[in-house]
């Protein structure tokens, strides 16, 4: 077996070193800021935990390696500018934008999408960063700093936020995880649900989207594409490249998780449609100290990411998992107990979308 090199260092890294166990697979997660070259040898797979970063001697000599997997696609989905623009030519929902050049006016933006313009960096941002909202009522101008190197979208009116998770292998063979319910707080995950009968019937629409994104970029590995519902219309928020944090409750509730089915299309192992198993809530740790007393919770799983705490930073997820409803509901009420009082209206979404199920 050839060894996989993933370029980050970060938790999804390490997690596909994990799931790269029980297939004989070798990955090494490899630090962008390294001084120490990898030993890349002829027939080795590199991909990525990350689709942005930065200029340095490692992520340079990776990136040459003729076994860089995807390497045309990166530049067109991490600049916004492209993602949306490819978007557009295949003919996908996305939210109505124009680009924020050197000399664009907030005036100009207002008349073309609306009072409400959320302006996005054209590369980096995520969790909510690289991110403004210009409202017409306030009178402002596109900051200075904005200018030429943004894109601004009109304030879509949604229901709700959903994910899919998806993978392609190198014979153009898909698979689909189901549609995900996804809640944000600041623009940061903060909770996943699934699977959700009520949306059953948008998930061959999800998948005829993500298909088709997939096969236009004759991409290879898991792909995660991040949409608004508004009524019975999805559209496209953000694709991400790579295994994604609305697809971690796949690693307790699917019978290959996303980061084994990554793994198993970048290197030419057989992947198949995962088995769903019962139902699957993922609460992410932000910004909380670690508590043993997790681990006690049943039906739960704990990853610790190990990082230094900070406010608002991602540290780790917790994924419950259950057959039945019911023993899922007494674990989240247990858990409920044992994270901090600002987690209660993240418990209280949980439980009002359960009960709809």
């Amino acid at each position: 077996m050839p060894t996989v090199w993933v370029l980050g260092a970060g938790q999804l890294g390490a997690m596909l070193k994990q799931a790269a166990y029980p297939l004989a697979l070798r990955v090494e997660p490899v630090e962008p800021e390294s001084e120490q070259l990898p030993a890349i040898k002829d027939g080795d797979i590199i991909t990525v935990e990350r689709e942005q970063w930065p200029d340095t001697a490692v992520t340079r000599h990776m990136s040459q390696q003729s076994g860089f997997m995807n390497a045309d696609i990166f530049g067109k989905i991490a600049d916004r500018f492209h993602q949306k623009t490819m978007l557009d030519t295949l003919g996908i929902n996305t939210a109505p934008w124009r680009s924020v050049e050197v000399d664009t006016q907030a005036e100009s933006l207002h008349a073309a999408l609306g009072p409400d313009v959320l302006l996005k960096r054209r590369e980096g941002g995520y969790d909510g960063k690289g991110q403004f909202w210009l409202y017409q009522n306030q009178g402002l101008d596109v900051p200075s700093d904005w200018l030429g190197t943004g894109i601004a979208e009109k304030k879509i009116p949604f229901n709700e936020e959903l994910s899919l998770v998806g993978a392609r292998d190198k014979d153009g063979n898909k698979v689909f995880y189901p549609l995900t319910l996804n809640l944000h707080r600041n623009g940061i995950l903060m909770a996943s649900l699934a699977p959700l009968a009520r949306v059953d019937h948008l998930q061959g629409k999800a998948e005829s989207m993500l298909g088709k994104i997939m096969d236009a970029a004759d991409y290879v590995g898991v792909m995660a594409m991040e949409c608004f519902r508004v009524g019975e219309e999805l559209i496209v928020n953000e694709l991400a490249p790579r295994v994604h944090n609305s697809g971690h409750w796949t690693q307790a509730g699917a019978c290959v998780s996303q980061f084994e089915m990554h793994l198993r299309a970048v290197s030419s192992l057989p992947i198949k449609a995962p088995e769903v198993r019962g139902q699957s809530v993922m609460i992410n740790v932000i910004g909380v100290e670690r508590e043993t007393n997790w681990l006690k919770i049943p039906s739960t799983q704990c990853y610790w990411y190990g990082k230094d705490v900070r406010p608002g930073r991602k540290l780790g997820h917790i994924n419950i998992n259950h057959p039945k409803k019911s023993a899922v509901q007494t674990a989240l009420n247990e858990l409920r107990h044992l994270l901090p009082e600002n987690y209660g209206d993240v418990f209280d979404w949980v439980k009002e979308e359960l009960a709809k199920l």
